[in-house]
């Protein structure tokens, strides 16, 4: 009984290697390969592409975001000198002359708190735009950090699928019933099926509308 359990499990090993060792099943495994590496190399071009594009517009962006703030300091200091201008005015036509200048932020902040015009309230009004467009700024470089992870992922990708095709290509070269021809051959399966695997759980980046 022993005897025939090890003869039937050496012969079904000596199919199996057979079978992942013939033309069918390497030239498959060429094929397919060959089509993950271009399609992973298409992939993270893309991604780096994109990578590029929203690390630019970021960048872009927090360069108006940087004016616009020096903007909102220099109008808060020209406030700060209008009110004081109206506050030591000497008649009324004098402090009207200054008050019709407060710029719209301030003129709402007296209406809203006379007592405190430079509260919270303003500097979040002067400071609305700036601080909309460092966050714009902070979305578009999360977006290309993304983008950079999944780039990298596929890199991996593509060295995993470049590695197998290799090696397969090479087992194809080699005369059957060779243990390098095997070894080879089941390299290739694992290294296509780690692709497989390394593709579904690369990172996905997605661009804002």
């Amino acid at each position: 009984m022993l005897y025939l359990l090890n003869y039937i499990k050496g012969y079904l090993m000596e199919r199996l290697k057979s079978f992942v060792t013939s033309e069918l099943v390497l030239g498959g495994l060429v094929v397919l390969l060959s089509l993950m590496t271009a399609y992973s190399g298409y992939e993270g071009a893309m991604a780096d592409s994109k990578q590029n594009e929203f690390e630019i517009k970021a960048q872009r962006e927090l360069t108006d975001a940087t004016a616009e703030y020096l903007t909102a300091n220099q109008l808060i200091v020209y406030d700060y000198q209008l009110f004081d201008g109206a506050y030591t005015a000497d008649d009324a036509e004098k402090a009207a002359y200054y008050e019709e200048s407060y710029s719209p932020a301030l003129a709402e902040a007296i209406i809203a708190t006379p007592d405190d015009p430079f509260s919270p309230a303003y500097y979040d009004a002067v400071y609305k735009e700036a601080n909309a467009m460092f966050d714009e700024s902070d979305t578009l470089y999360a977006v290309a950090a993304q983008f950079d992870e999944r780039g990298d992922a596929l890199q991996l990708v593509l060295l995993v699928s470049a590695l197998g095709l290799a090696l397969v290509a090479w087992a194809s070269l080699l005369k059957e019933g060779s243990k390098v021809r095997v070894s080879f051959a089941m390299i290739g399966i694992v290294a296509f099926v780690y692709t497989i695997i390394l593709y579904l759980g690369a990172p996905q980046a997605v661009a804002p509308v």
